[in-house]
């Protein structure tokens, strides 16, 4: 079945999206001078934009793929809060599963930018995790979901909202609804939160971090992604992994093979959000019951579109159709 068959598959699945959030905003401008004041650029600001971030840009990405996010997670009570509710009716979302904390801030990453260059990003957020009354309600949320739900994405910024018992209470949860879990993890956090999770999608550095493997080796050594996807898959005891390789594309591990699928992207300006594109591609057809190489070369494909916008803009369905009927993606 070819690929456009496929993507008819992930039409109106709902996949739940449990993890960190905030709201991103890119201030633009162009620099001509440096300050009198200090040895520092000066911006002058041409325009200012605000965008979903962390996992509601994966839930928005669920969105324009033409499936329904659910998505769960922990915003405060702030202006930032209100700003981001507003793009997520904008976009079609549902802000019903957002718990609100006055205890912390709605995490918020403004990046200065001239043109296409970062000057300074300035991050709004308290890293710490949840209440124990507050990852309660984040769990009853995911909880209420799950008999509805064909898939669930924990997405990992280490912000606070996803604790080991929180990962693991939800893994539990969705063995027992028979529901697909996949993770798109932080480098930062013990691969052991994740264990038990069906599918875990990190990049090439994440999953070296995680791994644990002697870093240098495994970049002399030809067969050292081989190695570090293995020595994942037994970590969390699943049967299968995904690695991002960036412009390399992706590899797919299953238990006694990999697979290399190398990237189809044309041009490449940002790479920013790649991984979340990829990650709820991935959901969707994995949802829709799509084999799982498929399902990789939708992702891959997603991807590429994506990679060839500037800053966080997500897929549209319309986007991966038109890409996937393409000569050159056959």
């Amino acid at each position: 079945m070819g690929l456009e068959q496929e993507l008819q598959k992930i039409n109106k699945q709902k996949v739940i999206v449990v993890g960190d959030v905030g709201l991103d905003e890119y201030v633009n401008g162009s620099v001509k001078r440096i300050s009198p004041e200090a040895p520092v650029p000066v911006v002058e600001v041409a325009r200012e934009e605000v965008r979903l971030g962390l996992a509601t840009f994966v839930a928005q990405n669920i969105a324009t793929l033409g499936g329904v996010p659910l998505l769960v997670s922990v915003i405060g009570e702030d202006k930032t809060a209100d700003v981001l509710c507003g793009l997520l009716k904008e976009n079609g979302i549902s802000e019903k599963y957002l718990t609100r904390d006055s205890s912390r801030p709605t995490t918020r990453k403004m990046r200065i930018m001239s043109e296409h260059h970062h000057v300074v990003r300035i991050d709004y957020e308290h890293r710490r995790f949840l209440s124990p009354e507050i990852q309660k309600k984040v769990l009853s949320n995911v909880k209420d979901l799950l008999p509805t739900a064909q898939g669930i994405v924990i997405q990992d910024y280490a912000k606070g909202v996803l604790s080991e018992s929180c990962i693991q209470e939800i893994i539990r949860e969705a063995k027992k609804s028979k529901v697909t879990v996949m993770v798109d993890p932080h480098r930062t956090t013990p691969v052991g939160y994740y264990k038990g999770a069906d599918i875990m999608t990190p990049n090439t550095e994440e999953a070296i971090l995680l791994s644990q493997l002697p870093i240098d080796d495994l970049r002399k050594a030809s067969d050292g992604l081989v190695e570090v996807g293995q020595e994942l898959m037994n970590k969390i005891g699943s049967e299968k992994m995904i690695i991002t390789r960036g412009k390399d594309g992706i590899a797919l591990f299953e238990r006694s093979k990999v697979e290399y699928l190398p990237t189809v992207a044309r041009e490449v300006f940002d790479v920013t959000g790649a991984g979340d594109t990829v990650i709820a591609t991935l959901a969707l057809a994995v949802a829709a019951n799509v084999p799982l190489k498929a399902a990789c070369e939708l992702a891959n494909h997603a991807a590429g579109v994506v990679v060839a916008k500037i800053g966080c803009v997500p897929c549209t369905r319309a986007e991966l159709a038109a890409w996937c009927q393409t000569p050159s993606v056959r």
